[in-house]
């Protein structure tokens, strides 16, 4: 005869397993591809896992799982993983395709930080592929964290790095036509095909956050910024506790969307802080969100800011402003999960 409390466990498992499985079928119905079968937060289980913003966050895990999978440091996963959004020409928020400011500029931004509180930024870098690897040196071979414009672009060329030009054929096309109205309304989601279906201006950022079989973390974040931008803006992404911050005993935290208000709450500190606190990685999302929503609503309406953070336990967890902010998960069991962020609205 089964005791009580193996009954209790049955009945548990089976709710469950029946849990579980509703929340996969509602969030594979979203997507041709489907979603993940998990929720916008969970736990990987094991080390080590690597997640990152948006659907092109898919393939820049893979990339970044060749490390992770060898016993290799979250740091050099991280690195070789937002490089594959960066070369992608197909791209136009991050990396060599990027569409151009509004003086015809493509200027790249990029930070990366380690497990050990090192960290190193680019911003407003010309000429220059790969922010994201003159970041990492900025940090391994300067005293300073963050190296911007024409410096950043001496310092990479010093460093052996090809100088380069980026305007594309396809992006410079699409900043003469700009030219013709010169209106600037960025557009929410664009990296999210679901929700901005033919979405040609504007920006989007990767931001990566690795935990290697050590259970070190790491993080990157690089970007093109704001398609039509003025010339020298920078956003969060190269700022380290807005764009990016990690804290090793407590977790680390991105973001992605209208740069400007990350900046002004801090926003990648301020959910690694709260996760400090106790809150879970999502739930600290949610409340880095709300602060922007509360300091301004009526501006918060139009705009688009996601987090997207990860525990010392492998826990993730994402929130955003507005519906059709994704992510991507990547560890030992799911190789290619897409996550749908929650929202506010």
């Amino acid at each position: 005869m089964l005791s009580l409390i193996s009954i209790l466990a049955v009945m548990y498992s089976r709710r469950k397993f029946i849990k579980i499985s509703a929340a996969g079928a509602s969030l594979a119905a979203l997507s041709p591809k489907g979603f993940a079968k998990s929720t916008s937060s969970g736990s990987s289980g094991n080390f080590p896992i690597v997640i990152s913003t948006w659907e092109f966050g898919v393939a820049a895990n893979l990339e970044a799982w060749k490390t992770l999978e060898k016993g290799g440091r979250a740091l050099d996963a991280v690195e070789a993983g937002v490089k594959i959004p960066e070369a992608d020409m197909k791209n136009h928020t991050v990396g060599r395709a990027g569409y151009p400011d509004r003086d015809g500029h493509v200027t790249l931004d990029a930070c990366i930080m380690d497990e050990l509180g090192n960290c190193g930024a680019v911003a407003a870098m010309e000429y220059i592929a790969h922010p994201i690897s003159v970041a990492r040196l900025v940090m391994e071979k300067t005293p300073h964290v963050l190296l911007v414009g024409d410096g950043a672009t001496q310092f990479a060329v010093e460093q052996g790095f090809k100088k380069e030009k980026l305007l594309t054929p396809e992006s410079e096309k699409a900043w003469k036509k700009w030219l013709k109205t010169a209106k600037y309304s960025p557009v929410m989601n664009i990296e999210n095909k679901q929700h901005a279906p033919g979405n040609k201006y504007n920006h989007d950022t990767i931001g990566m956050l690795a935990v290697d079989a050590k259970g070190n973390i790491s993080g990157a974040c690089t970007t093109s910024g704001m398609a039509f931008k003025l010339h020298g803006r920078v956003g969060d992404s190269p700022i380290i506790g807005a764009g990016l911050y990690v804290d090793n005993e407590v977790g680390g935290a991105t973001s992605t969307g209208v740069g400007e208000e990350v900046i002004r709450n801090v926003g990648s500190f301020l959910v690694v802080e709260l996760m400090r606190q106790g809150l879970s990685p999502e739930d600290a999302c949610k409340e880095a969100v709300k602060r922007i929503i509360k300091k301004k609503p009526e501006t918060a309406k139009d705009i688009q800011v996601g987090f997207l953070a990860i525990n010392k336990k492998g826990e993730y967890g994402a929130y955003a402003i507005q519906p059709g902010f994704s992510f991507a998960v990547c560890d030992a069991e799911n190789k290619e999960l897409l996550i749908p962020g929650k929202s506010f609205y």
